[in-house]
């Protein structure tokens, strides 16, 4: 019989592991405009170009456009991968968990109203359809793709639900298992609360890093790479209160002004990588 085709072959499923373990995040989320700062439902499509990057991001109208909060998931996934591959387990592009260990681990709480919202996140994630020119050959060549390509609810023989299967994409799989395409993140993300202030935590840790000098950008410039449909004014005014409450868990926020006189934002790291922190918290309990 003739072997049935690679993209037919069966994918073995990769099961959550239970316990704590370091925040992971995608480089490639981290530095561009792949999601909703906002809460109310997007439609209008995004569409970035910068350089050789190009990215366009679009929305069904039954669901919106995927969230930054909806891409807590994401975050779940990498992180449960990447601990896995280096304990040395194998893992899948087919996930298997239970709501109740997704929405622990990105703090959220287990009520049947944090289901469905955990459901409705996994939809939008779902419809929400990428296509970009990073890492590929050349900016025409596009790899197009959705977050998650499918997810189903498991249930066993008799009907009781199992818990939640879920199919990444070959593009995210394959970024956050190569080192240099995952960075730690604090677990005080998941407590900041706005759009605009959760994408720049994610640009700073990307770009900020351990660096003694930090990072600079002016703020039109971090308008266009936000992908936001906020106005120029209303995001300088959101940023503004971001360095006003120095609500970045691990980083100091400043604001200058360019040689042209255009508002120019700085920010350097405050305290050790989160993952040195995490493992010190961990040595920390195994010793009590």
């Amino acid at each position: 019989m003739r072997p049935p085709p690679r993209d037919l072959e069966p994918v073995a499923l990769f099961h959550a592991r239970p316990g704590k373990m370091a925040l992971r995040d995608a480089q490639d989320l981290m530095a561009w405009p792949f999601f909703s700062l906002a809460k109310s439902r997007r439609i209008t499509p995004i569409d970035f170009r910068m350089g050789e990057i190009a990215i366009r991001v679009e929305a069904t109208i039954d669901h919106g456009m995927a969230t930054i909060w909806d891409a807590d998931i994401l975050i779940w996934a990498a992180s449960q991968i990447v601990d896995a591959r280096d304990n040395g387990l194998r893992t899948s592009r087919m996930m298997a968990a239970t709501p109740h260990e997704i929405l622990t681990f990105i703090g959220r709480g287990t009520s049947a109203r944090e289901y469905g919202l955990l459901k409705a996140a996994l939809d939008r994630l779902q419809s929400t359809t990428v296509a970009t020119s990073i890492r590929q050959p050349t900016e025409r060549r596009m790899h197009r793709f959705s977050w998650i390509n499918e997810w189903k609810e498991r249930v066993d023989d008799r009907g009781w639900p199992l818990g939640i299967e879920l199919v990444l994409p070959d593009w995210f799989y394959a970024g956050i298992l190569v080192d240099a395409f995952v960075l730690t993140i604090d677990r005080a993300y998941f407590d900041l609360t706005g759009g605009i202030e959760r994408w720049l935590y994610r640009l700073v840790r990307k770009h900020g890093g351990r660096q003694a000098h930090g990072w600079s950008f002016d703020l039109r410039h971090l308008h266009i790479k936000s992908g936001t449909l906020s106005a120029y004014k209303r995001f300088a005014f959101e940023v503004r209160a971001i360095v006003r409450r120095q609500s970045l868990p691990g980083y100091r926020l400043e604001l200058g002004v360019t040689r042209s006189g255009e508002p120019l934002l700085t920010f350097r790291a405050s305290h050790p990588d989160p993952f040195t922190r995490f493992r010190k918290a961990r040595a920390a309990e195994d010793n009590l």
